[in-house]
């Protein structure tokens, strides 16, 4: 402990929370649940492309998160789309940027906007009904039409 400091309790609490990344005000991920590698980043960029792996693959194990709840998940399974692969793990690929760093918060962020989309649940569908007007209007509309095609049908008279 030499050269330590020691944390109150209540420090090392607050530690952890600054830690992990926010998703909503009562819902966070923890970043031990990510993993990042870095690859070699496509298109152009000189030789410097061919040397330096500056883009980031994210990789986030959905189904496995003990962080999310059940309909969190499944909404963002949806989302996620071809990002998510057989064994339920989003791969997000970041190479928009020259640096590690910058690629890494990149994929950091699209990852966590995914789910803070995910995290707000659908409205939910409240059956309507059409209005009388409307329902006159659509049936007005419904035999002009039938009209129209009626006049068609017929062959002319030759008098």
């Amino acid at each position: 402990m030499r050269g330590e400091a020691v944390l109150e309790p209540r420090q090392q609490e607050f530690r952890q929370i600054a830690t992990r990344l926010p998703i909503t005000a009562s819902l966070s991920l923890d970043p031990a649940e990510i993993t990042i590698s870095f690859i070699r980043a496509s298109g152009p960029g000189g030789q410097n492309v061919n040397k330096v792996s500056t883009a980031a693959q994210l990789r986030f194990d959905l189904r496995n998160s003990p962080s999310l709840p059940i309909g969190v998940k499944a909404r963002a399974e949806k989302l996620a789309g071809t990002r998510l692969t057989t064994e339920g793990e989003i791969v997000i690929s970041a190479d928009r940027h020259r640096t590690q760093a910058l690629n890494r918060d990149d994929a950091i962020d699209r990852l966590l906007a995914l789910l803070r989309a995910a995290a707000t649940p659908p409205k939910p569908r409240r059956a309507t009904k059409p209005t009388f007007s409307s329902q006159q209007r659509r049936l007005d509309k419904k035999t002009e039409r039938s009209g129209v095609k009626r006049l068609r049908t017929r062959k002319p008279d030759l008098e």
